[in-house]
């Protein structure tokens, strides 16, 4: 154990690494997004704002600003270097469970219990598309290396892959027998791994 980052008050839903690895940041069920010094283990700030459990967290690919998704049904950006609020997205209807800068950090992906996965203009906060298929909630989402494509994990036990800048249903990948709690791209993008409450 290098470090044990002490602070939140509740439950730690999620954790991510800066960029250059001299941060991380976590979200927690009480509220609260917070910033460490990596090498340290001291708290740099603490981001207030989200109104119930943050269940989400990650640093933007230039690492001064961090996404966050909560159960509160908002998705946050906050400027990571001040801890200010850059922009809230609102458009979700229920919990948001994950999400993701783009690589080139212009665009967040979030998914939500209410079934959709929603893709946001990071400058503006504009919902640029809402993305339609799951019946269930999602639980895991993340831009493909290229930032060309999505992939979403559900409750409904499927794995979808969309394309993001039309909004479009690529493939829907069947196989697991329970919720998909966890997707991601290899780095060349060309396959998705996913972990699943079926054991596989």
């Amino acid at each position: 154990l290098a470090k044990e980052l002490k602070g939140h008050t509740d439950a730690v839903w999620s954790a991510a690494f800066s960029p250059d690895g001299g941060q991380v940041v976590s979200g927690s069920r009480d509220k609260s997004v917070c910033i460490w010094d990596a090498l340290n283990g001291d708290l740099v700030k603490e981001l207030k704002g989200h109104t119930d459990a943050v269940c989400s967290v990650a640093f933007s690919p230039d690492g001064k600003q961090v996404v966050s998704g909560s159960s509160d049904k908002s998705v946050c950006i906050w400027d990571a270097l001040t801890g200010d609020l850059a922009k809230e997205l609102k458009g979700h209807t229920d919990a948001v469970w994950s999400a993701a800068f783009s690589p080139d950090g212009k665009l967040v992906v979030s998914g939500s219990r209410d079934n959709s996965v929603c893709i946001w203009d990071a400058l503006t906060g504009d919902l640029a598309k809402e993305l339609k298929g799951h019946t269930d909630a999602v639980l895991s989402v993340a831009f493909s290396p290229d930032g060309k494509q999505v992939v979403s994990g559900s409750s409904d036990k499927s794995v979808c892959i969309w394309e993001a800048l039309t909004g479009d249903l690529v493939k829907e990948l069947k196989g697991h027998t329970d919720a998909v709690w966890s997707v991601a791209f290899s780095p060349d993008g060309k396959q998705v791994v996913s972990g699943s409450s079926d054991k596989s």
